[in-house]
């Protein structure tokens, strides 16, 4: 077991330092190219669901079970056992969801343009207000803090706590002013921190007390069913019917896909919400569609059969997924756990994992991990513009890279963390004496 390296006398970082530099020299020469930025599924998680392929062929019928066609128009909201797929995936029931095409991403933009351009249930369009903001738990997921500033939101940031979102701050802040008109969330297993929001935060977000009549949570339930473990899961306590319990039945957008279940690039999309907010987004989806694809709606339907037959699938995603995450995390206690170079949390499910850096870290990091061959997400990417204030939050995504490649890249990583760590070191030091 080392010392701490705040702990080593100059001479010993030197030498830590000069023996970390031979190994990094190593990988630089071999000219690796391994790509980690993005939390994609790798190919053999894809291939889980080839057989979706041939769920449907010239031969079947396509038709639903109130006998609808699903190869011609109609069907606004999405086929009814599409509904209750999701729902059940989701928690909710099938009369409070809407089908979408493949990206739950796009229909948070497009809820968000239309609050720009249209309001909220009858309120002053956004686009037309001095000012809007937005609350962002940070770290969080940057393709969300894109959006709101595409748009010219005002982005504010909330600390993320082992709990979820700083409520005490949210509480605040929403009841005090009333251009904060929303909140990014990830509530299970968060993006890029793994957390799962408590139940009292849950049930605090329901009892809000808005100074915004159209303020509304953006509760982005990406990782609801992506754990990594059988017995040892998160478990998230259902927000639409916490709001409707509070009185507060219109205040919550439930957003989920299949993307990280099915095909990445070809899944179904789902927002679930209150009849009165439904109605809203129906009028205006009536005018940009005649429906979504119904014939990709069916075929995850009978792939899957019901909600069993997806969680069955969804073992399978875990058994290619766990090792990868066991394998980074099992490393970073063995390499780094005693040198007081960094923290992470050892999420039960999701996509990433969040290593936090000493402060002034993360870029520098980053940027020598880039130099040995490793792409990762840009250091600052999980925060509102692109700005870590303490500049010590990387985000891993282990879910891509083959399991040999991955123990390349976690070894060049904590290679770099250990280099820039000393340096900074030694510098507070040489600054001390």
């Amino acid at each position: 077991m080392m010392k701490p390296y705040q702990e080593m006398t100059r001479e010993e970082l030197l030498a830590e330092q000069k023996s970390l530099k031979a190994a990094y020299k190593k990988h630089e020469q071999s000219k690796l190219k391994l790509d980690m930025s993005r939390g994609k599924p790798s190919q053999e998680q894809l291939d889980l669901s080839m057989g979706m392929m041939d769920v449907l062929s010239s031969d079947s019928d396509l038709k639903c079970e109130d006998g609808t066609d699903c190869r011609n128009y109609g069907v606004l909201d999405g086929i009814w056992e599409a509904k209750v797929l999701l729902g059940d995936m989701i928690e909710c029931h099938p009369d409070n969801i809407l089908i979408y095409g493949n990206s739950s991403l796009n229909v948070m933009y497009d809820t968000i343009s239309r609050s720009m351009t249209h309001g909220v249930m009858g309120s002053t369009p956004w686009s037309k207000l001095g000012k809007v903001k937005f609350l962002c738990p940070v770290p969080g997921y940057d393709r969300h803090f894109a959006i709101t500033e595409y748009f010219g939101i005002e982005m504010i940031n909330v600390p993320m706590l082992l709990t979820g979102p700083d409520m005490d701050l949210v509480e605040k802040l929403v009841s005090e002013d009333e251009t904060i008109k929303g909140i990014w969330c990830v509530p299970k297993y968060s993006n890029p921190q793994g957390i799962t929001y408590s139940d009292e935060t849950v049930r605090r977000f329901a009892r809000l007390k808005p100074a915004a009549k159209d303020f509304r949570i953006y509760w982005d339930n990406a990782y609801g069913v992506h754990h990594l473990y059988d017995i040892d899961q998160d478990n998230l306590v259902e927000i639409l019917a916490e709001c409707k319990r509070a009185g507060n039945p219109d205040m919550v957008y439930k957003f989920c896909s299949t993307s990280k279940i099915t095909f990445s690039g070809s899944g179904i999309a789902a927002l679930a919400t209150s009849p009165n907010n439904l109605e809203e987004i129906k009028r205006q989806m009536s005018l940009a569609t005649i429906g979504h694809d119904k014939v990709n709606q069916l075929r995850h339907v009978r792939f899957f059969g019901d909600i069993y037959g997806m969680t069955e699938h969804m073992r399978k995603h875990a058994d290619i997924l766990r090792p990868k995450f066991e394998m980074i995390l099992d490393t970073f206690d063995r390499e780094l756990a005693d040198l007081g170079v960094g923290s992470w949390i050892r999420p039960k499910g999701g996509y990433f994992i969040c290593f936090e850096a000493l402060d002034g870290c993360a870029r520098s990091i980053v940027s020598m991990a880039k130099g040995a061959g490793l792409v990762m997400t840009p250091a600052g990417a999980p925060f509102p513009y692109g700005k870590d204030p303490r500049d010590s939050v990387i985000r891993i995504a282990p879910s891509y890279p083959t399991l040999e490649d991955l123990k390349m890249a976690t070894d060049i990583f904590v290679i770099c963390v250990k280099l820039v760590s000393i340096n900074k070191i030694l510098k507070e030091k040489q600054q001390a004496e």
